[in-house]
């Protein structure tokens, strides 16, 4: 196997995981995008997580786009603000050119309106006021971001809005060596440019609002204002097509803030609002907005998912019951681990059903929604007040309130990743539980690779499940947590009793090789 530390950025699937460069140890990747990779690392000196941007090495050998990929984020740097994504440093190591920058653990903004849909009307307005907030406080010191899109603004976990990737979208001017199509911009750009960018014109803070009006239609209305198969179907559009009426698409909404979408979307730049802080004064002329001591519209940001209910029991019965009959009619298969998936996904569903139907009933069920989460005179207090209520907004205000208090957010995010986990929010849990499982601590580790492993097993990835399986084994001892114990006996005894004669002697090879000779039931102990 390659020396991680010798690997170049584009090496393998992981690219740079495991890597250190300077004070950043690369932990695990996070994604990639049109110019970069995108790396969780921890910055040694400050003990902190944070965001490692990678360039490309198909960019990093034009010096021109270096130089101002390098001057444009060092630009960006100096914008200290809430609602942006804060930049800590600009450099290149070993070859690696990189952008270290806030660690912000929540959805983007596209994600969801996927998972979620469009948001009620003072979410929204909320959303919009965070993020015109930061387009003033660029605009007031001469940056263009040139790539507002619901992809690169971010809904962080303690319910602030923060915009992303400030100066990285301002790649070249038409004259320059780098264009559109060698940068390797995606095609879902196009759905958010202003005319001007579409015409290669001078930019200035109005393109931005222009992207912005696009993004806020497509947020309120489910849908961009122009669709198309390429993306100069759609950039012609944008020159010449009038958006549809967003009043018509959401009735519900305050004739007010589709007037201020509309503005924002107008093809001539001097029709749109002259800045984003008349954007600001638009939107507190909306009914209904009322904002806080920080200024900020009163609506909560938190993103609760529903609470389980009799109705969802009844559908993890009802898979349940499904995933078992095509179980009992399938032939039998020789790869030992086809049959495993699918029997521990049954296993896995039969403890939801059980740990749902045997729990306490919810006082709260069917009641009004709780206020908002107050703040408490210490982290303990916060967190005995989560224990109290129990819900998601409660968790996350420990961490919000007390990001200091090392113990108490910790205890907070393990029942965070329990409640995700049993509320099939399988992307957050996975995003904790992959945290906890790079800890040093046994018992943080083991905790983290079982929560990882159900996942992993309920997804049916199973060559990324055995993986997880053989990492947990030296420390499964250390795992306290019941709901997982429990969920691994089930999966582990429901393997050898679902798979074939042969398949059984295979999977026993395979976990005395992987696991040892006396990996005997129950796999974690009661």
């Amino acid at each position: 196997m390659a020396d991680p530390t010798t690997s170049s950025p584009a090496a393998g699937p992981e690219g740079l995981v495991g890597r250190r460069l300077g004070d950043y140890q690369i932990l695990r990747r996070l994604g990639q995008g049109a110019m970069a990779e995108v790396y969780l690392a921890e910055q040694l000196s400050l003990r902190r997580r944070v965001a490692i941007k990678v360039l490309k090495s198909q960019l990093a050998g034009d010096a021109t786009y270096i130089t101002r990929f390098q001057n444009e984020a060092r630009a960006a740097a100096a914008l200290v603000h809430a609602n942006i994504v804060q930049i800590y440093e600009v450099g290149c190591l070993e070859g690696v050119h990189f952008i270290a920058q806030e660690y912000v653990a929540g959805v983007n903004l596209h994600e969801l309106l996927v998972r979620r849909g469009p948001p009620e009307p003072m979410l929204a307005l909320s959303i919009m006021w965070q993020v015109a907030a930061a387009l003033a406080k660029a605009a007031g010191q001469g940056i263009v971001h040139r790539d507002i899109k619901p992809e690169n603004i971010m809904l962080a976990g303690s319910g602030e809005v923060k915009v992303a990737d400030f100066g990285l979208a301002r790649t070249a001017q038409p004259h320059e060596a780098v264009n559109l199509t060698q940068v390797g911009i995606t095609l879902g750009t196009p759905l958010y440019m202003s005319p001007e960018q579409v015409e290669g014109k001078p930019l200035d803070p109005r393109s931005d609002l222009y992207s912005f009006g696009v993004t806020c239609f497509h947020m309120l209305a489910g849908r961009p204002p122009f669709t198309g198969e390429t993306p100069l179907a759609v950039a012609v559009q944008h020159l010449h097509k009038q958006p549809p009426a967003l009043a018509e698409l959401r009735g519900d909404l305050p004739a007010e803030l589709c007037a201020i979408v509309e503005r924002l979307m107008a093809k001539e730049p001097a029709q749109r609002f002259a800045s984003a802080r008349d954007v600001l004064a638009a939107l507190r002329g909306v009914p209904g907005f009322a904002s806080g001591t920080d200024g900020v519209p009163q609506a909560s940001l938190e993103l609760p998912l529903p609470a389980a209910t009799p109705t969802t029991r009844l559908e993890a019965t009802q898979r349940l019951a499904a995933t078992m009959q095509t179980l009992a009619m399938q032939p039998r298969v020789r790869l030992r681990w086809r049959l495993w998936s699918a029997a521990a996904v049954a296993a896995l569903l039969a403890g939801a059903v059980i740990a749902w139907s045997t729990r306490e009933p919810d006082l709260l069920q069917g009641a009004a929604s709780p206020p908002a989460i107050q703040r408490q005179a210490t982290g303990r207090e916060q967190f005995d007040l989560a224990m109290s209520v129990a819900t998601i907004e409660a968790w996350q205000a420990v961490e919000h309130y007390f990001p200091t208090d090392a113990y108490h957010v910790r205890l907070a995010r393990q029942e965070l990743a329990r409640q995700y986990l049993q509320q099939d929010d399988y992307d957050r849990a996975l995003v904790l539980f992959h945290e906890f499982a790079l800890e040093e601590d046994e018992e943080l580790r083991a905790f983290g690779l079982a929560g990882q492993f159900v996942i992993e097993t309920i997804r049916a990835q199973s060559s990324a499940a055995r993986q997880t399986l053989a990492a947990l084994w030296p420390v499964r001892g250390k795992l306290r947590d019941d709901l997982l114990r429990q969920s691994f006996n089930a999966a582990y005894r429901t393997i050898q009793k679902a798979l074939d004669e042969q398949t059984s002697s295979q999977w026993q090879s395979w976990v005395e090789e992987n696991l040892g000779e006396d990996a005997e039931l129950p796999l974690l102990a009661p």
